[in-house]
């Protein structure tokens, strides 16, 4: 079997076999087949697409690239969750809790937060003592132990997965959707969980900017975690705007106490509470949307998932008493407000230019190797929502900074990125659909 000959089969539209795929893949790996290569294969597969077996052929070589999780031997069935990311997305602190109180085992390998989106591990790690460096066993053992782990993902996990995104990134080849559905999947598969629920994101804010394409990406990575034998759910929710009110990895963390103790912003819950919804479905622990709902919401109104939170970071070595505390975690020294220029409805608070300038204010990475501060941010009024309305001079939202400078060139940014408008607007959807 020859390199140049699957290239050349994939570049004139032919289906690859499960050999040729896996022949591929390891060779890339082992770096038996050169990045020129690679980079040919990838084009041709942007330009002729998989189809849906295929991909998951393709999944399927890359999530066993390497070291896989079996967790069956700590327990019988493991629930997983994934988003596409987004801004202010804080949603594993709150429903990975909201499962595990339930007796729903959530085992998570997250990431760090690149770009405007941030990263689950960020925000924990904002969280003084908070380790997500662990080993295989004490993954497992704090598993069985307390019901609810998230961790960092090893290289070892799916390697071809790394090299392959590496590659994407400089061949402009990123908007494949078989190569973005293999992507994820494959890191999902050797993970090890039995059930995984998608959170595709779609807007501004959002690698995926019309609801189509987010379906469509959803629909194709339902199909294959289906060919290889998991239990699937996607959802598809809105980042037109940031999902709640804070952006910034010590304010989310402080935003998902407050949620977890039954407060916080009504649209992050409630978004909460649907990915909830879902994972109790596909673990068959409900088969009524209503009920499987009523169910996750009770968690945050009688203690269980704050409990659960409190476990489960405690175990991981972060200290309980910036928890109980929030107050107390790190903090900006300075804090600024941008007023509303005129009455009006909110009309956009654009989520990507948000990120952007929590980025800009040291709260991101614009390179895998940066270091970020996780104090800065930014905090949105509780009527900074599309739709809402605001009255001139009133707060729309606040700036939290480490410098005059920085801080002055959030808020000019930031006016740019909130439009009002004279009339009524319409709040977008939540969840666009769901697709079970």
């Amino acid at each position: 079997m020859r390199t140049v000959d699957i290239i050349t089969k994939k570049r004139d539209g032919g289906e690859l076999t499960r050999e040729e795929i896996e022949f591929f893949v390891k060779g890339y790996v082992d770096g038996d087949i050169p990045d020129y290569q690679a980079a040919a294969w990838a084009m041709a597969v942007y330009f002729q697409g998989m189809s849906a077996p295929e991909t998951a052929r393709l999944t399927e070589a890359m999530a066993f690239s390497g070291a896989t999780l079996d967790l069956h031997d700590t327990l019988p069935f493991i629930v997983d969750k994934h988003s596409s990311g987004g801004v202010g997305d804080k949603t594993t602190l709150v429903v990975g809790p909201m499962v595990a109180a339930l007796g729903i085992p959530v085992g998570k390998m997250s990431g760090r937060g690149l770009s405007y989106s941030g990263g689950t591990l960020d925000k924990l790690e904002s969280i003084p003592g908070f380790s997500a460096k662990l080993t295989l066993e004490q993954f497992k053992k704090q598993l069985k132990v307390i019901g609810l782990v998230v961790a960092g993902q090893t290289q070892d996990l799916a390697p071809a997965d790394g090299k392959m995104y590496a590659l994407r990134d400089v061949t402009g080849t990123v908007p494949s959707l078989p190569l973005i559905a293999s992507s994820i999947m494959s890191k999902k598969i050797a993970a090890g969980a039995d059930a995984i629920v998608l959170d595709v994101k779609v807007g501004q804010g959002a690698f995926m900017e019309t609801v189509p394409a987010a379906i469509e990406l959803a629909e194709l990575m339902v199909q294959i975690g289906r060919h290889l034998g998991r239990k699937m759910s996607a959802l598809i929710g809105d980042m037109s705007q940031p999902l709640g009110l804070a952006v910034g990895n010590a304010l989310e963390v402080k935003e998902a106490i407050e949620t977890l103790n039954g407060k916080g912003p009504a649209d992050f819950r409630d978004h909460c509470v649907d990915v909830a919804r879902e994972m109790l479905i596909i673990a068959d622990k409900a088969s009524d949307p209503v009920d499987a709902a009523a169910a996750a919401r009770k968690t945050l109104e009688d203690g269980s998932a704050w409990a659960m939170f409190r476990a489960f970071v405690a175990a991981q070595g972060g200290d309980v008493r910036f928890l109980d505390d929030p107050e107390r975690l790190p903090r900006a020294p300075l804090v600024s407000p941008l007023l509303s220029p005129a009455d009006g409805y909110i009309a956009q608070v654009d989520a990507r230019e948000v990120g952007y300038t929590v980025v800009d204010l040291g709260g991101g990475r614009a390179r895998k190797e940066d270091s970020i501060d996780p104090t800065v941010g930014i905090v949105l009024a509780e009527k900074t929502k599309v739709g809402q309305p605001v009255s001139r001079g009133a707060p729309l939202l606040w700036v939290h900074a480490i410098s005059k400078a920085s801080q002055d060139a959030a808020l000019r940014r930031l006016s740019g990125a909130l439009q009002i408008s004279d009339h009524p607007v319409e709040a977008p959807p939540l969840i666009h659909t769901v697709i079970r």
